[in-house]
């Protein structure tokens, strides 16, 4: 792995609890150009007005893997930005520790589509998103 990567995981490992994925409670446990996971830990503060995990926290957690999981596969010779995020709710959620894996379906020269897994903490899916991300050369 490249010096540039190296720096790049170990500065999104150390700005973990920064910006928009701080605010949700992201923590990385693996960063690679090949699989991204994170966990996140479910609280009142990411629930909508039923008590279960908001829609939109599944997308932003989808939205964030697969940006930090492509730009790292890009080696830093690039930067990606996010073109479509599909993301199903498969299971409503309450409490616990939501866990994250980000995995390629396609990577080339212009554009990257990542698949992230999203599980309870009994490794049942909740949600399933395909975010598809542009190549910024």
């Amino acid at each position: 792995m490249s010096e540039s990567v190296t720096d790049f995981i170990q500065m999104v490992r150390d700005n973990s609890g920064v910006g928009f994925g701080g605010g949700v409670g992201m923590e990385y446990t693996e960063v690679g150009p090949d699989k991204v996971v994170v966990t996140v830990e479910v609280g009142p503060h990411l629930h909508q007005p039923y008590g279960i995990v908001h829609g939109g926290v599944y997308c932003a957690i989808a939205e964030e893997v697969a940006s930090i999981a492509g730009a790292v596969w890009l080696g830093g010779e690039g930067k990606v930005v996010g073109v479509n995020n599909s993301t199903d709710f498969l299971r409503a959620v309450t409490e616990g520790t939501l866990t994250a894996t980000g995995t390629p379906v396609h990577r080339g020269r212009s554009q990257q589509l990542w698949r992230v897994e999203i599980a309870d903490d009994q490794g049942r899916l909740a949600a399933v998103g395909q975010v598809r991300l542009a190549n910024l050369q």
